[in-house]
């Protein structure tokens, strides 16, 4: 069987290395797997770019720009990504074509990638597995709680537009008229949250649903030793470490960088340290109740790993999260992770039993289970527990068996 993952990037992004992991997986399996992307950051020969000539490779770095035209006259917008997908002189399709897959599986095809009216000329059949809320929505990618994409959009939050027939109706009507033409389409959520959301919204209602999460490889996502770890990051071996990670982790409000500062505050012990990693040290980096270690972007996965293993915990005070790749990595490294009980998170956290789940935006839960964690006798059986869950349902060899009966199912109808 020949698959072809479709994703804007290969290794850069979240979920660029959610789906580049598939891919190797699918191979490791003896599925002939390729990937279709816009931006070729890797080296390796199964990547093909939609970037052939010098007009594309011109226009390739401008595509998220250009995207974005439509969006930028909504001054007032908030922080979350919003989407337009409307700028098309792109090749995927007749990439597509060339390349004659049995099975297209998308991703995250955002950053001018792909034009929405498209996908309806992508003749075989197609899995779309989400990796945010992009695919059901007028174009915001979190729709910060406003759920209207249930209904038709319009007056967006996230634009903070008070027109009904605003630019995220716009979007919503042209994806609702490519998509209706759609008939073999396989929705993926990778959280059970997702997925639940992608089968109430009025684009994707219609469709398949299947509940299926990334994979990830625990014979490279494993403990470390913890002195080793520290002294290669130059931290402080005699710390209680609390890691806080994610692109652009100090900007982006969905991610929950507040609620983390107000959690440390309220924190009674008083030997922690928080390292931070994800985003560079800001110009004017905030007042923390505890020192700082700012490590900057990670770009490969053993300096995750050790990263992961020198800390005692992970704190992930995501306001909205689909599967996150962050604690997958983090429990896969035995270091157990506290989070919001939201999204997805409930899908790889066990509370009490691998880290703990708070109540949700409640900073004082949140420190809580901080102190819940750093405090427990039975530390060692969380850190046991983390691991434990993740090999079993989440390591690339299990997931990968079961993508490859999905698309078994796809092939032969």
């Amino acid at each position: 069987m020949k698959v072809l993952i479709v994703n804007t990037s290969d290794i850069h992004g979240g979920a660029a290395r959610a789906a580049y992991r598939l891919h190797k997986a699918l191979l490791s399996e003896g599925i002939e797997s390729r990937i279709l992307v816009q931006k070729k950051r890797s080296d390796d020969f199964t990547v093909t770019t939609t970037v052939d000539t010098k007009w594309q490779k011109l226009f390739s770095g401008l595509r998220g720009a250009i995207d974005q035209i439509p969006v930028k006259r909504y001054k007032n917008r908030t922080q979350t990504l919003f989407s337009s997908s409307w700028f098309g002189f792109n090749n995927v399709i007749e990439k597509i074509e060339e390349i004659d897959p049995d099975i297209v599986h998308l991703h995250w095809i955002n950053g001018g990638m792909i034009k929405i009216e498209e996908l309806e000329k992508i003749k075989k059949p197609i899995v779309w597995s989400l990796h945010d809320m992009w695919p059901f929505t007028g174009g915001c990618h979190y729709d910060e709680g406003c759920g209207r994409f249930t209904k038709t959009c319009g007056n967006c939050k996230v634009l903070k537009s008070q027109k009904e027939y605003d630019l995220s109706r716009k979007v919503f009507e042209r994806k609702r008229a490519a998509l209706q033409n759609i008939e073999n389409m396989h929705i993926v959520g990778l959280s059970r949250w997702l997925s639940q959301c992608a089968q109430s919204s009025t684009l994707l209602c219609d469709k398949k649903h299947i509940n299926l999460p990334n994979p990830i490889d625990t014979s490279i996502f494993k403990p470390f030793d913890k002195k080793m770890a520290r002294a290669l990051w130059n931290l402080p071996q005699d710390k209680k470490l609390v890691l806080f990670g994610a692109a652009n982790a100090t900007d982006d409000p969905r991610k929950g960088f507040k609620a983390l500062n107000e959690a440390l505050g309220r924190l009674t012990i008083d030997n922690v340290e928080l390292v931070i990693f994800g985003s560079s040290k800001p110009q004017n980096p905030p007042s923390f109740k505890f020192k700082t270690h700012c490590m900057g972007y990670i770009h490969d996965d053993v300096s995750l790993v050790t990263l992961y293993s020198a800390a005692d915990l992970m704190v992930v005070p995501s306001l909205q999260e689909n599967l996150s790749n962050a604690i997958m990595e983090s429990l896969a490294c035995a270091t157990p992770v506290v989070a919001f009980d939201v999204g997805g998170n409930g899908d790889t956290i066990e509370h009490k039993q691998n880290g703990y789940l708070a109540k949700p935006f409640d900073a004082v839960d949140l420190a809580k289970g901080i102190e819940w964690v750093l405090s427990n006798e039975n530390y060692e059986s969380l850190c046991k527990n983390a691991r434990e869950k993740v090999v079993r349902e989440f390591d690339s060899k299990v997931v990968a068996k079961k993508y490859i009966e999905l698309y078994n199912e796809v092939f032969h109808g």
